[in-house]
């Protein structure tokens, strides 16, 4: 066991289901200074997602990976020097608790953890495919005019394989898909970087919508959807 993530042995399929922001949890050691609702917020933590990949790796038989911290603790969707590691500000809302914090400590006792387990599960694997999942949300406080309509986003930076299978079977599906929205995995992808793109690995990077995988329904919805299509993805690009 780790504080740094919870894995989840759903099976030996080489398919790594990689949720970086599956928790809102703040270990009791550590004071962000914030109001603890907004822990249920979106700046906290990436709604259903933790269910929904949990549930693909059960369905699937492969494993999961969550982050297991929230990512105002640390953010594990960034690279080692990137702003935002350790946030001081999250849309609109003030973290006052990180102002003053040690990095390197954090990184430590989270960042490298996780990462490392990610990098050692993969190199287990004979022909390894990721499913990186994450969720949006459809408002931003800091940018109320912003419209996000999609059901769901496809990510990527320079390999697009997974992608390109994946948008046209997520539309057949019924969802209504953003090719590189509601923002571009290029700027955006600093675990699927490492892990997939650095070492040749194929990986479909996605952001749900939140108010669409909420509640149980449509986390079970989005698990089989995604499940399969992980999985056609996976069996075209081995």
């Amino acid at each position: 066991m780790s504080e740094a993530f919870t894995q989840i042995d759903g099976g030996g399929l080489d398919i790594l289901v990689v949720a970086d922001h599956a928790s809102a949890h703040v270990p009791d050691d550590i004071d962000l200074d914030i109001d603890p609702v907004l822990l249920k917020d979106h700046i906290a933590v990436d709604i259903g997602v933790a269910e929904v990949s949990g549930t693909i790796a059960r369905q699937l038989g492969c494993t999961a990976i969550l982050g297991g911290v929230s990512r105002l603790v640390i953010d594990l969707n960034r690279e080692d020097d990137a702003p935002g590691l350790l946030p001081v500000m999250s849309d609109g809302h003030v973290i006052p608790g990180n102002r003053d914090v040690d990095l390197a400590e954090r990184m430590m006792r989270f960042h490298h953890p996780y990462h490392h387990r990610i990098g050692r599960l993969l190199d287990g694997m004979t022909s390894p495919f990721i499913l990186s999942v994450h969720s949006f949300t459809p408002h931003l406080v800091s940018d109320p005019g912003q419209q996000r309509p999609w059901d769901i986003g496809v990510l990527y930076n320079e390999d697009d394989r997974a992608a390109r299978i994946a948008i046209p079977l997520l539309e057949t599906a019924g969802l209504k898909v953003g090719d590189q929205l509601p923002y571009s995995g290029k700027l955006l992808n600093a675990t699927m970087n490492r892990h997939a793109e650095a070492n040749g690995i194929p990986y479909l990077g996605v952001e749900m919508r939140q108010d669409l995988v909420g509640e149980a329904a449509g986390q079970r919805r989005f698990a089989e959807i995604l499940g399969q299509i992980a999985l056609e993805c996976r069996n075209r690009l081995a």
